[in-house]
């Protein structure tokens, strides 16, 4: 197995990619190719002390780098040459079995869908994250960005993807819990991609459970929810900011009296634990479902630990034989009539036609 990494990615790239590299294929003695200018890769490697010889890491050389402000279309278009164009090539032809890059997150999704491809009888990966929840588990939700126009055929596939996620990855359940995000409980509640969808997952083999309202994400009552990539981009943001300005606020009442920090020292073990479930860091990043091969996304910020967790989640994918377990899923948790109808058609399967 190799892993291709855009090595160029990510608020501290390359000098983090590369330390994340060599700690991961130190640990897992699984391939790493190391994408991007190489005399850059390799300067940095001497100027640091580094070493990847009698490691399983390759430099492929990429001229160009993809930044965070360019347009996702210019990966596809213009730059072809860029790390992380040339890291999902790798994976469409069959070099590498799995891409990671902390870089443009459209460019990264762009590739995954574009580049390495949708698999078989999917017509639109879909993005997942899971969220730490009330019950000590994870919260899947899906899709949280990769399309923002989803139809109700989309989020058939979305429920598949992260029932075989939860059950194959995270092994949370054996039996995912499903539903759909909405703005209430009872059924029929929703805009019309919500209620057009709602019936729809009735029929399927899923564990569907009915609609979940913003507040499931993190009460651990459902272990799938899926919605449109707009909303769930929406609640991502969201709850990274909160999350980020709760600590902040936290941290500022703390200093404001001696009792203050002497509860807060007593508190400092409960903290950490509780920040270690909430670290990116510690889940490598999410993933792209439903394409050709294996596509990890993980955040900007991602430093060496979370490279290496990165790379090690890319082969839990690999390893598990992700793809053909959700083809398979597919195939028996969706009925027939629903995955040869065209998004048209589904209206009359709904009513027996």
């Amino acid at each position: 197995m190799y892993i291709a990494l855009d090595a160029m990615g990510g608020d501290y790239a390359p000098l983090c990619n590369i330390k994340g590299a060599i700690e991961f294929a130190k640990e897992y003695k699984i391939g790493v190719y190391l994408v991007g200018n190489e005399e850059i890769l390799k300067q940095e490697i001497k100027k640091h002390n580094l070493s990847i010889e009698n490691l399983p890491i390759e430099i492929v050389h990429a001229p160009e780098v993809i930044e965070m402000h360019e347009s996702p279309s210019i990966a596809l278009r213009k730059k072809r040459n860029s790390s992380i164009h040339i890291a999902g090539k790798l994976v469409r032809e069959g070099k590498a079995s799995a891409f990671v890059s902390a870089g443009n997150t459209g460019a990264a999704m762009s590739v995954g869908k574009f580049i390495v491809g949708a698999a078989e009888g999917i017509e639109r990966p879909g993005i997942a994250v899971a969220f730490p929840n009330k019950k000590g588990s994870r919260t899947v939700l899906i899709d949280v960005g990769a399309n923002v126009d989803s139809r109700p055929r989309h989020l058939l596939y979305f429920a598949v993807m992260g029932h075989t996620y939860v059950k194959e990855i995270l092994k949370t359940s054996d039996n995912p819990r499903v539903g759909i995000l909405s703005i209430g409980e009872e059924e029929g509640k929703g805009n019309e991609l919500v209620k057009d969808t709602y019936p729809l997952l009735k029929m399927t083999n899923l564990n569907f459970v009915g609609n979940a309202e913003g507040r499931d994400i993190f009460t651990g009552d459902f272990d799938v929810i899926v919605c449109d990539g707009f909303v769930g981009n929406v609640v991502l943001k969201t709850s990274e900011s909160l999350g980020m300005i709760i600590l902040e606020m936290i941290k500022e009442e703390v200093e404001k009296s001696l009792v203050s920090k002497i509860g807060a020292a007593l508190m400092l073990p409960a903290l950490r634990r509780f920040k270690k479930k909430a670290d990116f860091a510690e889940y490598g990043g999410a993933p792209l479902l439903g394409t050709k091969g294996t596509c990890i996304i993980t955040h900007g910020r991602a430093d060496e630990r979370a490279i290496k967790n990165a790379l090690r989640f890319a082969s839990e994918f690999v390893n598990h034989d992700f793809n053909k377990k959700l083809l398979d899923n597919i195939n028996t948790l969706l009925p027939e009539e629903l995955r040869k109808s065209k998004e048209d058609d589904l209206n009359g399967v709904l009513n027996g036609q």
